[in-house]
C-alpha cells in the first residue's frame, strides 16, 4: 500500500497493511533539525518564523520538508494556510483577517487584538474570503509528495471567532452576554470554511483537519448548552459539505474531551485527534468509539518525546499499537505536534517502532507485540 492508501483506509476504520504514521504539524525548527539528518545543513535556512524568511529560505525550508517526509517515510503530510501575514513589531504579526497575534520565537501565535470589538464593528467588517494563493502549501505538497495522504488544517468557526474578537475570553463572554454577536460570528466564519472547502477539494487534498482546541486538561471550555448553540450546528454544516466534496474530516482538540467525543461523532467527523494522554486514555477511547470513528494519536510530546530516551519511545509505541491498532481504524501520531522541544532522534524512533510493530496481520496475532 502507498502511504495515502494506508491513511485513507484507516480513516474509514479499515485495516491497512500497516499502522499509518501522520503528524498534524511541524514547526520551522523541527523541520530543519529533522531534515538536517538527511541532507547538508548548509542547504537549510536558519530556524526562525517562516514569515521572516526570504523567498530563498522559504524554498529551502519547503525542500527540507520534502526530504524529511520522504526519508522518514511518513504516510501523510499536512498543509497550512499561506495567507498573508505581516510583522507589526518584534513580538506581533497581523494576519489577513486583521487580527493581531503575539508570536514568540518558538510558540504558536495567539490573538491579542481583533478587528471586531462589538456588534457595530461586525456590521462594518467584511470577512476576507479564501483565495487561491492561500493554498500554495497544499499545491506544493500535492505536487511534490506523491503517494502520501495530503491533509489541510482548516481553522474552524470557534477558532476564527475568538481570533476576530481578540481572545478566547471575549468570545466566552459573548456566549453569555451577547449571544447574537456570537451567532453572527459563527455564521460568518462557517461561510468562510465552506468556501475554503471548495478550493481544498479542487486542489486534491485527501482530508481536512478542523483545528481548534475546545477543552482544557480539566474539561471543555464551554458548557454543553453553549456548545449546542454556537458550535454544533456549524460543525454539522462543515462536515456535511466536506463529505459531499469527497473529503474525510478530522476533529482536532487537546484536553479532556470525553463528554465531547459523542458530539463529534453525531456531527459526522471521521476521526478525532489526538486523545491527549494527560487527559484521556486512548485504549479506552478505541473500545468506546472505535466502531464509529478512527482514533489518531497519541505518543506523548509533552514529556516522552522531549525528555525520554529512544528506547522509552519504542516501548510506548509498541504498547500503544498493541492496545489500539487491532482491527484497524488507527493512525499513529504524537499527542499534538512535533514542536522545537521534541528530540529528532525520538521522533525517528517513534516512526521506526511503528514500522517494526505495526504490520498487519502480524500485530493481531501477537507476533510483533
Amino acid at each position: 500500500m502507498t502511504g495515502k492508501e494506508r491513511v485513507m483506509t484507516a480513516l474509514k476504520r479499515g485495516r491497512p497493511d500497516m499502522v499509518p504514521v501522520w503528524e498534524l504539524a511541524f514547526n520551522e525548527g523541527s523541520i530543519i533539525a529533522l531534515a538536517g539528518k538527511f541532507m547538508d545543513p548548509k542547504d537549510l535556512p536558519e530556524p526562525k518564523n517562516v514569515n521572516d524568511m526570504s523567498d530563498l529560505d522559504v524554498l529551502r525550508l519547503v525542500n527540507g520538508f520534502k526530504v524529511m517526509a520522504t526519508e522518514l517515510g511518513l504516510d501523510g503530510v499536512t498543509a497550512t494556510t499561506s495567507a498573508p501575514m505581516k510583522r507589526v513589531d518584534a513580538e506581533h504579526f497581523q494576519d489577513a483577517m486583521g487580527v493581531i497575534l503575539h508570536a514568540s520565537p518558538k510558540g504558536e501565535p495567539y490573538p491579542v487584538q481583533g478587528p471586531i470589538r462589538d456588534a457595530a464593528d461586525l456590521k462594518k467588517y467584511k470577512m476576507r474570503m479564501p483565495e487561491d494563493l492561500d493554498f500554495l502549501m497544499l499545491d506544493l505538497m500535492a505536487a511534490n509528495l506523491p503517494g502520501k495522504a495530503v491533509s489541510y488544517i482548516l481553522n474552524g468557526p470557534f477558532f476564527l471567532s475568538r481570533c476576530l474578537r481578540g481572545s478566547l475570553e471575549n468570545l466566552m463572554m459573548d456566549y453569555v452576554e451577547n449571544p447574537g454577536l456570537a451567532r453572527d460570528l459563527a455564521r460568518m466564519t462557517t461561510d468562510s470554511n465552506l468556501a475554503a472547502l471548495e478550493i481544498i477539494a479542487k486542489k486534491g487534498a485527501d482530508f481536512v483537519v478542523n483545528d481548534c482546541d475546545m477543552a482544557y486538561n480539566s474539561g471543555p471550555m464551554m458548557s454543553p448548552k453553549h456548545y449546542d448553540q454556537f458550535i454544533h450546528p456549524y460543525h454539522c454544516e462543515i462536515v456535511k459539505r466536506a463529505h459531499q466534496l469527497g473529503l474525510q474530516i478530522v476533529k482536532h482538540t487537546d484536553g479532556k474531551i470525553q463528554t465531547m467525543v459523542p458530539k463529534f461523532i453525531e456531527e459526522g467527523f471521521d476521526a478525532v485527534h489526538p486523545f491527549q494522554p494527560q487527559c484521556i486514555d486512548l485504549a479506552e477511547s478505541k473500545r468506546k468509539w472505535g466502531d464509529k470513528i478512527c482514533v489518531m494519536g497519541n505518543i506523548d510530546c509533552v514529556y516522552l518525546l522531549v525528555f525520554g530516551s529512544a528506547e522509552q519511545v519504542r516501548a510506548e509505541v509498541r504498547k500503544t499499537i498493541a492496545a489500539v491498532a487491532p482491527g484497524g481504524g488507527y493512525i499513529l501520531s504524537s499527542s499534538n505536534t512535533i514542536h522545537p522541544g521534541v528530540k529528532p532522534e525520538n521522533f525517528m524512533a517513534m516512526i521506526e517502532a511503528a514500522r517494526e510493530f505495526g504490520k498487519y496481520p502480524e500485530l493481531e496475532k501477537g507476533i510483533s507485540i
